[in-house]
């Protein structure tokens, strides 16, 4: 089987990642370019990014030898829907030298196969936004949260970086001496933690920092959250704990009680030893006992898993899973 290439690629919105594995386990090849999701970055500047991934990725394999190949993105049904964006990626794939079909599967299901060979289960991501989706059968089945920022979200960088802002706002309007947290937050927004006089005038230089930029922006203060928890800042643990704990609802719109099949963490707030990632293991934990709780993994691999499982030649999926994809550092 090793004369068998398969090739995958993990699209997000800051970079694109390529790999090419023989069925062996082989990895002949890996490749790194910007982001490629067309919905941030639009259908023509995407398959640019696609193609350098690609090419990196075949340098040293002649690509007659790849079979099959898997693209795994966000908005990946929208993808579908636009023939113009479809016609974008098809181009790329030939200019690579590929002439093997490529299947397109959304982000959550490349994250869910990354964690896990079982073909039912859970997927929970965590990153700038929060998304939970059931997989049956290797297809994404019903999700649920994953509404952005405005509507929902709950419990992903997004709401921590603005419910740190809540608290900090909090102690200012009762003229509070912010706590650890809040000061750092209050350093970063401002540029520094010394509060006026007046702590209106500070809350209201707090408020024209935050809607300066887009409101996405205050995912980036969720490390701080995350380091302080870490350091066992109350505050810090508290906002840790609620979004463990509004992660865990989102699960259970979708996943049954009693359900034993695993959950599979993702994201960056989840893949990480960090509190969050803890506090979610737990909350998953009480809610279901009997569930292994998996932590994803390698994107592009499992997007080449995915792309080999239809193959002739692979009669065992999950021993190929366990060759392919890597388990998470």
């Amino acid at each position: 089987m090793s004369g068998t290439v398969v090739v995958g690629l993990d699209v997000g919105g800051t970079s694109t990642r390529a790999a090419a594995l023989s069925l062996d386990g082989v990895r002949l090849g890996a490749g790194r370019a910007g982001g490629g999701n067309p919905t941030s970055h639009g259908a023509e500047r995407a398959a640019q990014e696609l193609l350098v991934a690609l090419r990196a990725a075949l340098a040293e394999v002649d690509p007659p030898r790849v079979r099959a190949g898997a693209i795994g993105l966000a908005g990946a049904g929208r993808l579908l829907a636009d023939p113009a964006g479809r016609a974008a990626f098809d181009r790329a794939w030939h200019d690579a030298g590929l002439r093997c079909p490529y299947a397109v599967h959304g982000d959550a299901l490349v994250a869910y196969a990354s964690g896990t060979a079982v073909p039912d289960g859970t997927v929970l991501i965590a990153g700038t936004g929060a998304i939970a989706a059931q997989v049956h059968d290797l297809r994404l089945d019903r999700t649920a949260d994953g509404h952005g920022w405005l509507l929902g979200d709950a419990g992903s960088g997004f709401w921590l970086g603005r419910e740190a802002v809540r608290r900090l706002l909090t102690d200012l309007d009762r003229a509070r001496p912010p706590g650890v947290l809040a000061t750092r937050v209050l350093a970063d927004l401002t540029g520094t933690a010394e509060v006026a006089a007046r702590p209106r005038a500070t809350a209201e230089a707090v408020v024209q920092a935050v809607t300066r930029r887009p409101p996405v922006e205050l995912a980036r203060l969720a490390p701080l959250v995350v380091a302080a928890a870490a350091e066992g800042e109350p505050t810090g643990l508290d906002l840790v704990a609620q979004a463990a704990a509004l992660l865990a609802e989102s699960v259970t719109r979708i996943r049954p009680a009693g359900a034993s099949d695993p959950v599979v963490l993702g994201g960056g707030l989840l893949t990480g030893d960090t509190p969050l990632a803890e506090a979610a293991r737990v909350e998953l934990a009480r809610r279901w006992p009997d569930a292994p709780v998996c932590t994803a993994g390698d994107g592009a691999a499992a997007a080449a898993w995915l792309a080999a499982r239809d193959l002739p030649e692979v009669m065992d999926p999950a021993a190929l899973h366990a060759l392919l994809v890597p388990p998470p550092v």
